[in-house]
């Protein structure tokens, strides 16, 4: 799989801002495993991801585009964007421009320290979060590029929780992709929404909570904040679902999450049992 880390970009970044017609700040580029960002000369931001066709599913590659429909949610608005096809390999580049951000992310994708985050952000969290959870859409959430299916949970959830009845009973949309690389500090908004859709209640409380188990704090204030969602049945499910993917076979043995996400997820397994 390619890692734009390393791979070349400068012919993708030319298109793109060929396509957008602006220049890209070659000093501020941030690349990642599967993105590339840049900000750009009018003071906008722009996000370039290389996604695999076959993790493209149904509903199409627009997560941010059709994500500038939902309401009530702290995200920078989107602008303009561009996709199209590699020559050579069976993927979809897509290229998105957004208003910057106001404040820097609040971190890696799973910290080791906890951020410093006024009382205020939290409570922006849990009102984005709730104002995403009562819309609707026809997309399917599609976290770590996969889309989410009841057939996905239960196999994800039986391969480390065996016998657990895994049975989604709630559906409402998530950001899916919810973690301390995603959301900024001290202004709350979060951001790259490419994998936004339908999903069982609390796969982003849990998501945000699994990235935040290094910190045994800052993890346990995440349950606090999104206590209904933890409360919940699917909420049960989408901790064990998450935790399935530190404790499972692919996992890294060294993990610092892993003991912290086996005393909780055997917990929430007698819970379960006891309902």
């Amino acid at each position: 799989m390619t890692d734009l880390r390393r791979a070349p970009v400068d012919e993708v970044l030319v298109r793109v801002e060929t396509a957008l017609g602006m220049q890209l700040d070659r000093a501020t580029v941030v690349r990642k495993r599967r993105s590339v960002g840049a900000r750009t000369g009018r003071g906008t931001w722009v996000r370039i991801e290389r996604r695999g066709l076959d993790r493209i599913g149904v509903q199409g590659g627009d997560g941010t585009p059709s994500a500038e429909a939902l309401r009530g949610i702290a995200k920078p608005a989107w602008l303009a964007g561009v996709a199209w096809r590699d020559e050579a390999e069976p993927v979809m580049w897509r290229a998105d421009e957004t208003e910057l951000l106001p404040s820097t992310p609040a971190g890696s994708a799973v910290v080791a320290e906890e951020p410093r985050l006024p009382p205020r952000w939290w409570s922006e969290l849990s009102a984005s979060l709730d104002a995403l959870a009562g819309q609707r859409t026809n997309r399917i959430a599609t976290p770590d590029t996969e889309t989410i299916t009841q057939e996905l949970v239960t196999r994800t959830i039986r391969r480390v929780f065996p016998g657990v009845d895994a049975t989604v009973r709630e559906w409402c949309p998530a950001h899916a992709d919810l973690n301390w690389a995603n959301v900024t500090a001290p202004e709350f908004c979060v951001f790259d929404w490419e994998d936004w859709g339908m999903a069982p209640r609390g796969l982003d409380a849990a998501t945000l909570w699994a990235a935040s188990l290094a910190v045994p704090e800052l993890a346990d204030r995440v349950r606090v904040e999104r206590s209904g969602d933890f409360a919940s049945r699917d909420g049960k499910l989408m901790t064990l679902f998450v935790a399935a993917k530190i404790l499972g076979p692919h996992a890294h043995p060294e993990d610092p999450r892993r003991e912290a996400a086996r005393a909780v997820a055997e917990r929430v397994v007698k819970e379960l049992q006891a309902d």
